[in-house]
């Protein structure tokens, strides 16, 4: 079988550079405290790190609330479940036990995004860690005012033999290019009680991968919004509006091409999954294999959009190997 490298084509120069927002970058005059800019209500006034813009506006009303969007945090409060403590992770900590944190409200407008700015035409959103607020996660647990407690047994519910609720609180991701939104979206359920077995219900209380690969190059804002179980006939839903978010990762394109195919694959390094672009029409087969030549994962091709799964790999550098049947190209990438 005869044997093409890949070669790498380099972003051109001015390009956009490849981010991970952790937080951290964002200050905070001291522990147990959060941010939120009280000015121009109405405008978006949300923290940029980077190229990367999460929206957030506060209005005047009723004295002034936090109309919707993003806050920063580094709040450690895991018990207190009331409104009062909108601001904290129900992890108390960021993920990899750093201190700050995003907190992401719903709010009245629905409209807040997390946007790709200054030139960022070549990067890609890879995803970021995603985990309940403590706000929500309590009235989830335990119920509230507002809000029932899930999997409760107290009603009827002929669908299931334990006579529970089948709860689910989710999270719909929507992507945009050029304000226009794309048809595609990602889910995340933050709880879910729709199991037969009582186990297997859960609601996050710790940090999860929330992959955003699916959108593509091109995706230059996402929009997020909430659906739930628990539904108010007139108010809508009751279960807290919100979600917390941190290192938030996007990748550039890793383009790489033959004599007579293209492909590209991102991120690299790669942490959960290795994500390769290709035309199905030229290539068949995509595999992974370590320095030597052992094949470790292979796959036929699935479309245009290829995932490996790569978290069980130990840590190091491995090859990528497309092949078109006739022809094989390899790239390194390294494993974290």
């Amino acid at each position: 079988m005869r044997k093409f490298l890949l070669s790498l084509l380099v972003a051109a120069s001015g390009a956009a550079q490849a981010q991970l927002v952790t937080f951290e970058e964002l200050t905070l005059p001291k522990q147990d405290t959060f941010y939120l800019n009280y000015n121009q209500p109405g405008q978006d006034v949300g923290p940029t790190v980077g190229n990367v813009h999460f929206g957030c506006t506060y209005d005047t009303t009723w004295g002034g609330i936090w109309s919707g969007g993003f806050s920063y945090s580094n709040m450690t409060d895991t018990v207190d479940g009331s409104y009062l403590n909108q601001y904290a992770a129900q992890t108390g900590v960021g993920y990899n036990n750093t201190s700050n944190y995003a907190v992401y409200f719903d709010g009245y407008t629905q409209k807040h995004k997390v946007s790709l700015i200054g030139g960022a035409a070549n990067l890609r959103m890879a995803g970021f860690y995603i985990t309940n607020s403590t706000y929500a996660y309590q009235a989830m647990k335990n119920g509230n005012f507002a809000s029932r407690k899930f999997g409760d047994t107290t009603g009827t519910n002929s669908g299931l033999a334990q006579g529970k609720y089948p709860d689910w609180f989710k999270l719909t991701i929507k992507g945009f290019k050029g304000g226009t939104m794309m048809n595609d979206s990602v889910e995340f359920y933050l709880a879910d009680f729709r199991y037969n077995s009582d186990d297997s219900d859960y609601i996050v209380k710790d940090w999860q991968w929330l992959d955003l690969s699916k959108f593509g190059t091109g995706v230059d804002s996402i929009q997020f919004g909430f659906t739930s179980s628990d539904n108010h006939p007139i108010y809508g839903m009751n279960t807290p509006a919100y979600f917390c978010m941190d290192n938030f990762t996007v990748q550039n394109t890793t383009q790489v091409t033959t004599n007579n195919f293209v492909a590209k694959m991102y991120p690299n390094p790669a942490t959960h999954t290795l994500n390769v672009l290709v035309d199905e029409s030229q290539v068949k087969t995509i595999a992974v294999s370590d320095m030597t030549g052992k094949i470790i994962l292979h796959q036929p091709v699935q479309g245009s959009l290829n995932v490996l799964q790569v978290a069980p790999l130990a840590s190091g550098m491995y090859l990528l190997q497309i092949s078109n049947g006739q022809q094989l190209a390899t790239q390194k990438f390294y494993k974290n």
